[in-house]
């Protein structure tokens, strides 16, 4: 702390706010950011509705479009065959915005215009939704409301998704009037430095190089010291595949003593 701030409150007021002003600018940043970027997704999985329908190669479709879309974007891996299926099922799921905005509607007359609120949390939480809601499109359009209500992390969606809240609240989403996520939320953090978002600004790889070698690998042999014998670093953010979804594992080891993996999950909270 500066004598500045010790010595003229009025200065240490001053620095909160600029503090406050430059987080709130990264949200409205990252928030356009993954508005633009799920408008895309939405659009290509209605592109790949049609064309995948004259194409008559079934699920194969999706590792040839992966293919060819990772050669002509080398940078990108958000276009693996899995993610692009969650593309299709996003655009399958809401139909259109105005098919959105008159589920709202119906729900509560007296809901505020929802400009497109699909669009407003992150393309992880609505891989969350897809997976629970298929098929439900209102229940789906609740979670995305309370989500943004509620500024939940992913955790706590995927906990919420699991219980019957929608079939005892669902009925009674209340008025809409969040633009954008509370500063310090969790929903703040995670749209902030989202993966998908760095993916799709093609920054993705130089983040995860800054990221990997400043904090990671800095401290990745005092880590596995800590662990214990045996331990050897996989990966981080490892890929993996379980049946129709897709997951991005924190951090994964091997232990060459008891042969079998790791995975260390990274949970973090603001108090």
């Amino acid at each position: 702390m500066s004598e500045l701030i010790t010595l003229h409150p009025e200065y240490a007021e001053w620095i909160k706010n600029v503090g406050a002003n430059f987080r709130q600018c990264q949200i409205k940043a990252a928030s356009k950011v993954n508005e633009e970027m799920l408008k895309f997704y939405w659009n290509l999985g209605k592109e790949m509705i049609s064309l995948k329908e004259k194409s008559n190669l079934g699920n194969k479709f999706y590792e040839i479009v992966s293919k060819d879309l990772r050669e002509e974007l080398p940078k990108v891996k958000s276009f693996s065959p899995t993610n692009l299926k969650y593309m299709q099922y996003f655009y399958e799921l809401y139909g259109s915005p105005q098919v959105v905005d008159s589920c709202i509607e119906d729900t509560n007359p007296q809901v505020v215009d929802s400009n497109e609120v699909i669009f407003k949390i992150p393309w992880g939480h609505h891989r969350y939704i897809i997976d629970k809601c298929k098929g439900n499109r209102k229940k789906a359009i609740f979670f995305v409301m309370e989500t943004l209500k509620n500024n939940w992390s992913r955790a706590v969606l995927m906990n919420f998704l699991d219980t019957n809240l929608y079939e005892r609240q669902g009925k009674a989403i209340t008025n809409f009037d969040k633009i954008l996520p509370d500063t310090q939320s969790d929903l703040a953090q995670e749209m902030t430095k989202d993966p998908y978002n760095f993916d799709f600004l093609t920054l993705r790889q130089e983040y995860d190089e800054k990221e990997l070698k400043d904090a990671l690998m800095a401290n990745v042999q005092s880590f596995l010291l800590e662990l214990g014998k045996g331990f050897a670093f996989v990966g981080r953010e490892y890929r993996l595949e379980v049946g129709e979804t897709e997951q991005f594992l924190d951090m994964l080891f091997y232990n060459i003593v008891n042969h079998c993996y790791v995975v260390i999950e990274i949970k973090t909270r603001n108090f």
